[in-house]
C-alpha cells in the first residue's frame, strides 16, 4: 500500500469535479497541501465513507449552489484519520488523536483541515474511540447524524412497532439499530433478496413496493405505531393506511405536509458520540459492503449510486 501514499513535497490527493453532474466527472488531482489555521485542525485522512448526499449536492449547479458548491468542487463528507497539525488556539486536540467527522464535500483528499469547534459546513472532528477502526469511523457522521436526529423525532420506547423504509441502506443501518436499543420492535422494507441482511440487523423484514400496507398487517405483528422513510414518500403512504399519527411520521429524504423531515444538522454532537460508543462497545454494528482505493473513486460512487448496496461503501486512502 506503500506506493499509494508516495507524492511530491507539498501536494496532496485530493478527488475534484471539474463539472458538476455524474461520477465520470471525477478526477484525482495534485493540490497544494492545506495547512491550519488559527483554531483549525489538519487531519491526515486514512479512509472517507460515501453516502448519498455525497452526489446529491454535485449533481447539478442549482443542487451545488444550496450548499455553498462552487467549481473546481471537491467531493465526499464523512472522513477518519489522524490529526497531523493543530493551530494557535484550537482547543482540545493533540497531533496523533485519531478522529472521524464531516467536511462538506472535501473529505475525499490526503488532508482536511476543519475548525476544531466546527460544525459540519465549516467541517467536524469528534475523537475516535478505542475498538472503533477507521473505516468504521470514517462511516458515522452523516448517517449516524441522520438516523439519530430522525429517532429523536420518534421518541421510540418498548411500546412501539416502527417501520422504516429503506431499512438496508446506509442510514437504515443506523436508524434499525438505533430502534432496537431503544426497545422498539422493527419491520424494515427492503428487496427480497436483502431479507436476510435486515434480519441480521434486528428487523423483521417486507418487501418494498405497491401492497406494503397489506404486507405490514400480514405480518401480524403488533399494530404499527411510528415510521421513518429512508427513501422517498412511499414508507409514510403505507404508515398512513396503517393510520399512524402524523406526529409520529418522519422522512429523511422527501417532503411530506404534515410530516416532519429529519435532518443530520439537528443531531447534536452528543448523540453520534453516543453512536460511536455503542459502535466501541459491540452493540451496534456498520457493515462495510465495499472499500476502494482513492484512484477507483468512480467506481466507488457508481456502486454507492445504485443504491443497492448493504451497508457502507468506504474509500481506503
Amino acid at each position: 500500500m506503500q506506493h499509494e501514499h508516495a507524492h511530491e513535497v507539498g501536494t496532496d490527493r485530493a478527488v475534484r469535479l471539474a463539472a458538476f453532474g455524474g461520477p465520470e466527472h471525477l478526477a484525482v488531482e495534485r493540490v497544494p497541501t492545506p495547512q491550519a489555521g488559527p483554531g483549525e485542525i489538519r487531519v491526515r485522512v486514512t479512509a472517507a465513507g460515501l453516502n448519498p448526499m455525497d452526489w446529491f449536492m454535485t449533481a447539478d449547479a442549482q443542487s451545488a449552489a444550496r450548499f455553498g458548491l462552487s467549481l473546481p468542487s471537491g467531493f465526499g463528507t464523512d472522513f477518519a484519520g489522524v490529526v497531523d497539525q493543530v493551530g494557535a488556539g484550537a482547543v482540545g486536540y493533540a497531533a496523533g488523536d485519531r478522529v472521524y467527522g464531516a467536511a462538506l464535500s472535501r473529505a475525499l483528499a490526503d488532508h482536511v483541515v476543519v475548525r476544531a469547534d466546527g460544525g459540519i459546513a465549516t467541517g467536524i472532528a469528534h475523537h475516535t474511540p478505542d475498538g472503533v477502526d477507521d473505516r468504521t469511523a470514517a462511516t458515522l457522521a452523516i448517517a449516524g447524524s441522520t438516523a439519530a436526529a430522525a429517532l429523536a423525532v420518534l421518541r421510540l420506547g418498548p411500546q412501539d412497532t416502527v417501520l422504516i423504509g429503506g431499512a438496508g441502506g446506509g442510514v437504515g443501518v443506523f436508524a434499525v439499530q438505533l430502534a432496537r436499543i431503544a426497545g422498539a420492535r422493527v419491520i424494515g422494507t427492503g428487496s427480497p433478496a436483502t431479507a436476510e441482511y435486515l434480519r441480521s440487523l434486528g428487523a423483521e423484514p417486507v418487501a418494498y413496493g405497491a401492497g406494503l400496507a397489506d404486507r405490514v398487517r400480514a405480518l401480524a405483528v403488533a399494530p404499527v405505531t411510528a415510521a421513518l422513510d429512508l427513501h422517498g414518500t412511499d414508507t409514510v403512504a403505507a404508515a398512513r393506511e396503517l393510520r399512524v399519527p402524523d406526529g409520529r411520521l418522519c422522512t429523511i429524504a422527501a417532503v411530506v405536509e404534515g410530516v416532519q423531515a429529519a435532518n443530520g444538522a439537528q443531531a447534536g454532537p452528543a448523540a453520534l458520540e453516543e453512536i460511536a460508543r455503542l459502535a466501541a462497545g459491540g452493540l451496534l454494528r456498520v457493515p462495510i459492503a465495499a472499500t476502494f482505493p482513492l484512484r477507483e473513486v468512480r467506481a466507488a460512487v457508481e456502486l454507492q449510486a445504485g443504491r443497492h448496496v448493504r451497508g457502507k461503501v468506504v474509500v481506503d486512502l
